[in-house]
């Protein structure tokens, strides 16, 4: 008996995304399908190369299709399109970038720069198209942290991204000298933070991760109403002192229309490596607890970590140093973790 097309897509019918709530034939995840005597083979375009779900959706879709009368072979093979946010769609204020991911902490002090860096670096290591723009003007970290000292080359008007473990960058700190204090007003700064986005040649990218200045300040409101972000992740510790400026932030952001991404709970332990004692220096949970009682997605919780520390002041983070490690496995758990949750906002 013949295998036909309308067979195989009602097989794959049954085949579910967890996170789109549909099925993988009307997300139109189902590309070129070929049926050759009993060998059927089809590319499955996911939403994003981050997929938590990628190897479980491969698997299901093999097995759908091994299930009718004929079949002898099944080739899957797994790509994906990212897909662009509807806001950013809407205004085209950088028509290569599909969306555009806010990082930010109620507080400074709560590791809010090396998640960033290590979700960035995270992303690029699954195929990821990232760019990461620091817009700490009186502070920025990510030349350090990513171990860049040349300075980013202007062309046709248009800074020219550096560079590293796959990442497109953009700081302040690329056109200043460490020892230069910024000594600006809010509007200088504003300026500069616009300059930073708008005046960089940032080609195509997949996400643009956009790191914070700590706290509920004139960047996040301006970046807020002018640029049409995806969404933003907060990044916390455990002690109350720290959830209470979550709260506030989340709030804001709110107000504003974004939409929360979810909450990382940082330095949320520390296991020692030796004996293996787990130690809560700031107390624990308290992320998880925030993000049940303000209705928003907990994407894990990231422990104190040597090797984090040492690579973010050597320039390698630790998702490139030692990609093996629990942190990192972390590391790329939460982002893929937060790529599924843009996924449903995109798609859903």
């Amino acid at each position: 008996m013949k295998i036909t097309k309308e067979q195989v897509l009602d097989a794959l019918k049954s085949v579910m995304d967890p996170d789109l709530k549909k099925d993988v034939v009307s997300l139109g995840f189902i590309k070129e399908l070929q049926i050759e005597g009993g060998r059927v083979s089809f590319i499955m375009e996911l939403t994003t190369p981050a997929c938590p779900l990628k190897e479980q959706l491969k698997t299901a879709a093999e097995q759908a299709v091994r299930g009718i009368a004929g079949v002898s072979e099944v080739q899957v093979e797994v790509s994906s399109k990212v897909s662009t946010h509807r806001v950013q769609m809407e205004e085209e204020i950088l028509p290569g970038v599909r969306n555009i991911i806010a990082i930010a902490s109620g507080k400074g002090g709560v590791g809010k720069s090396t998640v960033c860096v290590s979700l960035a670096v995270a992303l690029a290591r699954t195929g990821a198209r990232v760019g990461l723009l620091d817009t700490d003007i009186y502070g920025p970290s990510i030349p350090i942290m990513m171990g860049v000292k040349e300075q980013p080359e202007l062309k046709e008007q248009k800074l020219i991204p550096i560079i590293r473990y796959g990442v497109k960058l953009m700081s302040i700190g690329f056109l200043i000298s460490e020892d230069t204090p910024l000594i600006w007003r809010g509007p200088m700064v504003m300026k500069a933070v616009e300059q930073l986005l708008m005046d960089v040649d940032w080609g195509e990218l997949d996400y643009l991760m956009i790191d914070l200045p700590p706290g509920t300040g004139d960047v996040q409101l301006t970046l807020a109403q002018k640029v049409p972000m995806t969404g933003v992740v907060i990044v916390t510790t455990p002690q109350d002192v720290a959830l209470l400026d979550v709260v506030r932030g989340i709030s804001m952001f709110k107000k504003l229309n974004v939409p929360i991404l979810g909450i990382i709970e940082n330095m949320s332990f520390f296991q020692c490596p030796h004996c293996g004692e787990r130690t809560e220096i700031f107390s624990h949970g308290g992320g998880e607890a925030a993000s049940r009682k303000l209705e928003v997605p907990f994407l894990g919780e990231v422990p104190i970590d040597l090797k984090t520390r040492t690579g973010g002041d050597t320039g390698r983070p630790v998702v490139i140093d030692d990609p093996e490690s629990g942190q990192s496995k972390i590391f790329m758990k939460i982002a893929e973790q937060m790529a599924a949750r843009i996924s449903t906002l995109s798609v859903g």
